[in-house]
């Protein structure tokens, strides 16, 4: 990512593609001069750029965004759906197009893209099924008297989301958002705005009014205007644990709702019966895949009274990795010098370098293969995210032991176990401390209707991003209470 200045005659030479804002209902183009320009994970090549949110501006786009929520708000849960049932066509009709782009801005493969377009599929198909969720109670409560509980939109929701999903994490919010009768402003990563970009104008054909969706690009600036907005009633955020309690702490102290989710180290307990070949596949699967950026990555392995077997075929699966078939670039060189430099500071033994891929001069710079790194002691293992190919091992005597390295983590996002006996798993998942717990899964993500959302220092806020447990964040809840008099009446609540 570049910032500078090209003149008419070089943008044309080089055609790169220019995004813009997304401020009611049209793009929206600056002539300031500043831009940021947008180079591809995969071949470093620069392929677009954009221009930052003119924060001057900022008053009167919300202030629009403010008069559509009220239309949109006002429309029936019926005309709402509509609208996302025509999307979810579209993202169908767009779906190669949408993959591309996920693959050109973030260089996550094309199978891996295509998945999250997939998923944006199902969550805009679990948003058209809310109405049928939230249709609200009445209670007869005493002789006379009626109470009527219903949902309403909460106002205007901004999101803030990073560079590794740049479809699925937004249609966390998304979708859910819309049919519950909010509008949405989106700020998306400095790095991947491109997607998001193409969003906003399939929400358009489906035929979203002006103003409920806006997409403003920029940094750590505009974010922090959204969060202390007073037209933003509710915040959510993705992203590591530092910026995620920034944003919670700016947002609530604004006296607006947050959920913040933040980053994770995500433990795989194994125990010696399992398959090894199998096994260690999906523990590869999980620690490796989107080349180990996302937050539901298989951190540490620990190998519960011996587990070499299991130890031995990943080290040698992992080093039959294929460059970029199997482990994509990462979204920019500083990301891989901090694997390098961890690979160079660990008090574990490597089993498998990823470093090796960085001595053959024809791979990008944005590369690194995997890498397995055993330890003797939990103490040794640094309790932070490494958001990159690499999986971290440790023995323990037993189940006790194991899930006490878990528990002492700061993180709690996801948690797995690898077992053949339904009593170890049991212990596990009764005392796993995570917000998300696999049996035999290695990436263990709730499906629609559950939800997503982890504990501890991975989260911030209450409740969960998706799901059923997002209704609750994206409405308010409205009691009525009716008393008709009556010629019977004995007391005041009669």
């Amino acid at each position: 990512m570049v910032i500078g200045k090209r003149g008419k005659n070089m943008e044309e030479k080089i055609n790169l593609k220019k995004i813009g804002q997304w401020i009611d209902g049209e793009p929206v183009y600056y002539d300031n001069g500043e831009r940021i320009e947008l180079s591809s994970p995969i071949d470093g090549k620069v392929f677009a750029y954009f221009q930052p949110m003119d924060l001057s501006r900022l008053d009167g786009t919300l202030d629009k965004v403010k008069v559509s929520s009220r239309k949109w708000r006002e429309l029936s849960f019926k005309k709402r759906t509509e609208v996302l049932y025509k999307f979810r066509d579209l993202l169908r009709v767009y779906r190669t197009e949408l993959a591309e782009t996920i693959h050109r801005e973030n260089g996550k493969t094309m199978e891996e893209a295509y998945a999250e377009v997939d998923k944006a599929v199902e969550l805009t198909e679990f948003a058209c099924s809310i109405p049928s969720v939230v249709t609200g109670r009445t209670e007869v409560v005493s002789q006379g008297i009626d109470v009527k509980e219903v949902k309403e939109a909460v106002g205007i929701v901004a999101s803030i989301v990073p560079f590794n999903f740049p479809l699925m994490v937004p249609m966390w919010t998304i979708p859910n958002a819309l049919v519950l009768g909010n509008a949405i402003v989106m700020k998306p990563s400095d790095s991947t705005p491109c997607t998001l970009f193409r969003i906003a104008g399939i929400l358009k054909e489906a035929g979203l009014p002006d103003g409920c969706f806006t997409l403003l690009n920029g940094g750590k600036e505009v974010s922090e205007a959204l969060c202390s907005h007073p037209n933003i009633d509710a915040v959510t955020f993705v992203g590591s644990t530092p910026v995620a309690k920034s944003v919670y702490r700016l947002s609530t102290y604004n006296l607006k709702r947050c959920l913040a989710m933040g980053g994770a180290k995500n433990f795989i307990l194994v125990t010696p019966e399992v398959n090894p070949t199998t096994t260690a596949k999906e523990i590869l699967a999980s620690a490796f895949g989107m080349g180990g950026q996302r937050c539901m990555a298989a951190s540490v392995v620990v190998a519960i009274n011996g587990c070499d077997n299991v130890l031995q075929e990943c080290v040698k699966q992992a080093k039959e990795y294929l460059f970029h078939r199997d482990i994509p670039p990462l979204i920019r060189k500083s990301a891989v010098d901090k694997i390098t430099t961890f690979l160079q500071q660990t008090k574990g033994e490597i089993l498998c370098d990823g470093r090796d891929w960085i001595k053959n001069d024809s791979y990008p710079k944005n590369y690194i293969g995997p890498s397995i790194v055993k330890y003797q002691r939990i103490e040794d293992i640094p309790n932070e995210e490494i958001f990159g190919p690499t999986l971290e091992w440790i023995d323990a005597e037993n189940i006790h032991e194991a899930l006490r390295f878990q528990q002492t983590s700061s993180f709690a996002n996801g948690a797995s176990i690898f077992t053949d006996y339904g009593r170890m798993a049991n212990i596990a998942a009764s005392e796993f401390t995570s917000g998300m717990i696999g049996i035999n899964i290695g990436v263990p993500v709730p499906r629609d209707p559950f939800s997503f959302g982890g504990l501890k220092s991975s989260k911030f806020g209450y409740g969960d991003i998706t799901g059923w447990s997002s209704i609750e964040f994206l409405t308010n809840t409205k009691k009525i209470t009716t008393k008709w008099n009556s010629d019977n009446k004995v007391d005041w609540m009669s």
